[in-house]
């Protein structure tokens, strides 16, 4: 293997919409340097820390047409069952619900719980909330997104956080998407919310850690087996 190849299989890719983030802190740190070197060190570690934040690493997701994937990377925070937002038209009956924190420690770039047609696609101005509180799902801005996939609808919510300035969505209506897919991008901070049948078999746990495009939080196969967790 050459020292190229180890190289991008060591560094993880950098998606696209950060690029301006991170020259624009790469900017400000020479400027600092220039003030005051201290500072200009400051700016160095945020600029760091920037990269990390439009991290976009590669990820291996199992495909069955039953399987919900994780949308996003974070704590799951909030099992329950919930009435969808209006604007996802999937009736005002409380549907199972996974609600998913990403801090800003966490990649931020969102993928497809599962493979389908894209539905619907509804943006909602609103506040910008702590996004890990409940009631940030029916006040804070939004973007809502219903897939269609062989075995039911699935609609799958992006939430501003409390620093979230920007939600962007990549794909468009009318569009198939495959499961673990990039469908959009949160900054900075937020949350995702995936509403699922009635009768689906949630796989996961408050508390636990999921990864957009590998974690599985359900199967919409009522019968299929569940998990029991452990934390130690």
């Amino acid at each position: 293997m050459s020292v190229v190849e180890s190289v991008r299989q060591t560094l993880v890719p950098v998606h696209r919409e950060g690029y301006p983030f991170i020259g624009g802190f790469a900017l400000a740190s020479l400027i600092l340097f220039w003030l005051w070197s201290p500072l200009g060190w400051l700016g160095t570690v945020a600029t760091v820390w920037c990269v990390y934040f439009f991290r976009d690493p590669p990820r291996v997701s199992p495909l069955a047409p039953t399987l919900v994937l994780s949308p996003a990377d974070g704590r799951i925070s909030l099992i329950a069952n919930a009435v969808p937002p209006p604007e996802l038209a999937l009736g005002d009956r409380p549907l199972p619900r996974v609600s998913i924190f990403m801090s800003v420690f966490d990649c931020h770039v969102n993928r497809a719980p599962v493979t389908g047609r894209i539905e619907r696609i509804v943006y909602r101005p609103g506040l910008f909330l702590n996004a890990d509180l409940d009631k940030a799902s029916e006040d804070n801005e939004r973007n809502s997104l219903v897939i269609a996939g062989a075995a039911g609808r699935i609609g799958v919510v992006q939430i501003a956080g409390l620093i979230a300035r920007r939600i962007v969505c990549f794909v468009r209506q009318g569009e198939t998407i495959g499961a673990g897919e990039r469908f959009g991008l949160i900054r900075f901070g937020s949350r995702l919310d995936v509403f699922m049948p009635e009768g689906s078999k949630l796989l996961v746990s408050e508390g636990q850690m999921s990864v957009a495009g590998e974690t599985v939080l359900a199967d919409l196969r009522a019968n299929a087996p569940g998990r029991s967790f452990r934390v130690s």
